[in-house]
């Protein structure tokens, strides 16, 4: 595909807007999670506490995001990603004031990512699941690397512009600047129009009900499961060694600013992994992403083993590459083979999975950190990424989906759901 093909996506009105509200929203969240790891830092100087902090945020998603898949697939997504963007714009507000102003206190950083979580996990799946809706069947792989890549683009600026903020004037401001652009990322988000997935002639299901239907949905593809059951280990290990462990190593060795860089240069990767990924045809996309999630584990055996700021830049890079090619050939086979009306209930549950064990790895990186050591720690976390893509690769179902299955199928047509009375 040349690449002037590969901006077809672009043609879309819908899409446009759905992009630039994803992309002004990414650039804001790549500069909140340094903030407020250094804001914790400031305030603890505890990887304890900030362990607490982010792992209540991860707990709320967790326990929020099925009914967010509900909620997507019954309601216009564009309006849950507009409701959802003014409320995390409140939320990223109160928490910069409380910093700024020198009150924030643990229980409040706590109470309110909390909050932050929950408009979160309401969110997640409608982004996901809005996509195939914006462009047709044919052009999902581009628009999803499309998205990926600007996404990634705003993330380069968002990261060093926290890091430069940290180091400058304050974790205050770039949690400031996270509310922001959630504000001007609701306002893109109304202006999407797409047509309705849903057969409106079907009386609306009971929340359990349709609960059930997205877990059948789930369940009936091994090879989705596998990769989520896969997920489940992976980002405990990675949240608990880049965004608690990470930040810590670092405070002592490449420094504030110096961390910042290394997320840049990782997401820099990631944007020339979707510029890779916009070109690169191959028959077996879920398993060529997959075989490059082993990259995945580079950035924590770097800070376990040499946490200089070259090795990191190197490792991060790479690393950023790799994680491109699995996430765009995730997205593109679950919008090709699961029907649309049920599209965000199964991407709730892909991220049910995914997230479950995020706050049990961001809790408990501190304490086995204290415990063995960080080093020690890192080397465990690197390990049990690694297992966990093995146990993935052991799927047949994920070593044989094909790129040209199903195409334009499942992401066009709304499947017919039996009525149901609502409870």
């Amino acid at each position: 595909m040349s690449f002037r093909d590969a901006l077809t996506p672009l043609r879309h009105a819908a899409f446009r807007y759905l992009l630039t509200g994803r992309i002004v929203g990414m650039l804001g969240n790549a500069v909140a999670p340094i903030a407020l790891a250094f804001a914790v830092l400031d305030l603890t100087d505890s990887a304890v506490d900030l362990g607490l902090v982010v792992g209540a945020r991860s707990l709320a998603n967790v326990l929020f995001v099925l009914f967010g898949g509900v909620l997507a697939d019954r309601l216009p997504r564009h309006l849950v990603m507009v409701g959802s963007g003014v409320l995390a714009a409140l939320t990223q507000a109160a928490v910069a004031v409380l910093v700024l102003t020198g009150t924030a206190t643990i229980p409040l950083l706590i109470a309110l990512g909390m909050v932050n979580g929950v408009v979160s996990a309401l969110s997640l799946p409608a982004a996901a699941a809005l996509l195939p809706q914006t462009v047709p069947a044919a052009l999902l792989q581009p628009a999803n690397a499309l998205t990926r890549l600007g996404s990634n683009a705003a993330m380069i600026a968002g990261a060093a512009l926290g890091g430069a903020l940290v180091a400058t004037v304050g974790p205050g401001w770039g949690l400031a600047a996270d509310a922001a652009t959630f504000a001007l990322g609701a306002l893109a988000f109304a202006r999407v129009r797409v047509a309705d997935v849903r057969d409106r002639a079907v009386p609306r299901a009971g929340t359990l009900h349709e609960l059930r239907v997205g877990w059948a949905e789930f369940a009936s593809r091994s090879w989705v499961w596998s990769v989520v059951l896969a997920f489940v280990f992976i980002n405990a290990a990675h949240q608990g060694g880049m965004t608690v462990l990470g930040p810590a190593v670092a405070n002592d060795t490449v420094g504030r600013s110096g961390w910042g860089t290394v997320l840049a240069v990782q997401t820099a990767g990631m944007v020339a992994g979707a510029l890779l990924a916009l070109r690169l045809r191959v028959r077996r996309p879920l398993l060529v992403g997959a075989v490059c999630m082993f990259a995945f584990a580079l950035p924590v055996v770097a800070l376990a083993e040499h946490p200089t700021l070259p090795v990191l830049l190197v490792s991060g890079f790479l690393c950023g590459v790799a994680v491109e090619q699995f996430a765009i050939a995730w997205d593109s086979s679950l919008q090709r083979h699961v029907p649309a009306d049920r599209l965000a209930r199964v991407y709730s549950y892909d991220m049910l999975g995914s997230f479950l064990a995020i706050p049990v790895g961001q809790v408990a990186a501190g304490p086995l950190a204290e415990w063995i050591g960080a080093q020690n720690a890192l080397r465990c976390a690197a390990g049990v990424m690694v297992l966990a893509v093995l146990g993935m690769l052991a799927n047949r179902g994920v070593r044989t989906l094909r790129a040209d299955a199903a195409v334009g199928s499942a992401a066009a047509v709304p499947s017919r759901e039996p009525a149901a009375t609502p409870v």
